[in-house]
């Protein structure tokens, strides 16, 4: 089975627990208005790799990930290629691996739980609390993610929460409290993540000739972002 690739960091630190190896897969079903990754959008780009591929790879970085390291499949949205991210991790697991799904969260079906049985660790983004907001700079529903840490939950997959933060959007007490609401209905959640939302994307917006929606919004103060997380 191949998969599309969009870039390969061999060992990352801050996308999940430990020293990761990040897969970045090719594709996105979603528009979200403070997307870092524009060139990841479409799907009939990328480099085309096969399991296999990956996994010799991953294991040479294996005597870094320690305890807690392993491998990180983000996107765009991975789960856009769940049949090849599955057997990735499967053949992680054979070889002693830990495995990590960077998703929106925003589809479950059939491959998708299939996936998930294969996943030791899931970063969700729920990027807003609110489901207007959800429509307006996602393109899906809030009950999408929601639905999705049913799931999790239901199954017992260990869950980090990420947020990121957008002055004027979501960098609201009420927001965050809403945030950790959530977070304490939910048992598989034993982390939440505020990221501050960040603008070093605008040059790739201009060279794909394509408009940056956010690009009048300022990125919150450090200030801001410990005042906030103060709420968690």
């Amino acid at each position: 089975m191949t998969g599309a690739v969009h870039s390969i960091q061999s060992l990352g630190a801050v996308d999940g627990p430990g020293v990761r190896f990040v897969v970045f897969m090719q594709g996105c079903n979603l528009r979200c208005g403070c997307c870092h990754n524009p060139d990841t959008w479409e799907m009939n780009s990328g480099a085309t790799y096969t399991a296999e591929d990956i996994v010799t790879r991953v294991k040479r970085y294996k005597e870094y990930f320690g305890k807690e390291g392993g491998i990180t499949i983000s996107g765009g949205e991975p789960l856009l290629q769940a049949d090849f991210v599955r057997e990735v991790f499967e053949l992680c697991h054979e070889n002693g691996i830990n495995t990590c799904l960077d998703t929106s969260g925003c589809i479950l079906n059939s491959r998708i739980k299939s996936l998930l049985s294969e996943t030791d660790r899931v970063l969700l983004d729920i990027k807003y609390t609110n489901d207007e907001l959800y429509r307006k700079y996602v393109g899906c529903n809030l009950s999408a993610p929601l639905e999705f840490l049913e799931y999790l939950n239901e199954q017992g997959i260990k869950t980090t929460i990420r947020q990121v933060i957008i002055p004027t959007l979501n960098d609201d007490k009420e927001n965050i409290l809403e945030l950790r609401n959530i977070a304490q209905r939910f048992s598989c959640i034993d982390k939440i993540e505020l990221l501050p939302f960040h603008k070093i994307c605008t040059e790739k917006y201009e060279k794909m000739m394509i408009e940056f929606p956010f690009a009048h919004i300022s990125e919150p103060t450090d200030e801001k972002m410990n005042e906030l997380r103060s709420y968690l």
